[in-house]
């Protein structure tokens, strides 16, 4: 007896296999999270295997569904070409793209002036982070800061990251003596991201000065608010380079000190699998590449 399995089913599947939440299949298909149990409780019967395992808080593949998925999906891709190539209506582009919040606002939007001239048919959809702790959205792209390159997608590596001390211009001129002393930092509030909560010590080791006893640490959030505590007079944050100079050439910010803090981070373009065969995503890697690498970034 021949198997009967709805298209519809088999396109909720892949969706579920490459964001491994059906709440998240549910969004993104415009179906509610019980239709899509459903759908995949019944491609598991026809099918008669278990295509996933399913936990508290997430599913995962069973290896069964890891293999079906590897063979189901260059078909659905390649039936949804040939749709998209046949229908009558221009088809909407869309790239989502996830990326850390003051990435997004301080490095990333300004370059991208130009691309609505060059691209007018490809709409853009960004969505942002304030932390890598902060779970993200099933997007076609992601640009994250991690300390080796992403080995389980196709990664394209950025630049590297570094952190340099800085206060505003009133800190500044309160501070400044000649010459400006590494332990004036210990009478000053210093500001931190709490994801990093160790990396003035850290930056103190690499200058060279130890037994470094700051008076008092503020640790927030985001890394656009400790940025912007900094230029407020709250104290002296450790602000990332080259994404914060901005904030240096105009005058927002100043720096204190010629020591950096380096770190083995770096930004990484991360691409998913499902988005090889959409020639739009591929326009947006080529503009992300030609602006952000580490040799051709200004």
């Amino acid at each position: 007896m021949p198997v009967h399995t709805p298209l519809r089913g088999l396109r909720c599947f892949c969706v579920a296999a490459e964001c491994l939440s059906f709440k998240e299949t549910a969004s993104q298909l415009y179906l509610t999270p019980s239709a899509v149990s459903h759908q995949i409780k019944q491609l598991e019967e026809s099918l008669g295997m278990s295509l996933f395992e399913r936990q508290t808080r997430a599913v995962i593949l069973t290896a069964e569904g890891r293999r079906f998925y590897q063979a189901i999906n260059p078909l659905m891709q390649g039936l949804s070409a040939t749709v998209a190539e046949f229908c009558q209506t221009k088809r909407e582009q869309v790239v989502s793209i996830t990326l850390p919040e003051f990435f997004a606002s301080e490095f990333f939007v300004p370059r991208l002036v130009g691309w609505s001239a060059q691209h007018p048919a490809i709409n853009l959809r960004l969505e942002t982070v304030k932390s890598r702790q902060e779970v993200t959205k099933h997007t076609d792209l992601q640009i994250i800061l991690a300390s080796s390159k992403p080995t389980d997608k196709k990664a394209h590596q950025l630049f590297p990251i570094s952190y340099v001390p800085a206060c505003s211009a009133d800190w500044y001129q309160r501070l400044m003596v000649d010459p400006l002393e590494l332990p004036a930092l210990e009478t000053v509030p210093l500001i931190v991201h709490q994801a990093r909560p160790w990396c003035w010590h850290q930056w103190a080791d690499q200058a060279g000065y130890e037994d470094f006893r700051p008076k008092q640490i503020i640790q927030l959030d985001s890394m656009f608010s400790v940025a912007r505590a900094a230029q407020q007079g709250l104290g002296v944050a450790l602000i990332p380079l080259p994404i914060s100079q901005a904030w240096f050439d105009s005058g927002s910010l100043v720096r204190l000190f010629a020591e950096e803090l380096h770190t083995r981070d770096h930004y990484y373009l991360v691409q998913h699998d499902s988005s090889e065969n959409r020639p739009e995503i591929q326009l947006l890697i080529d503009w992300v590449l030609a602006r952000f690498c580490a040799h051709n970034h200004s």
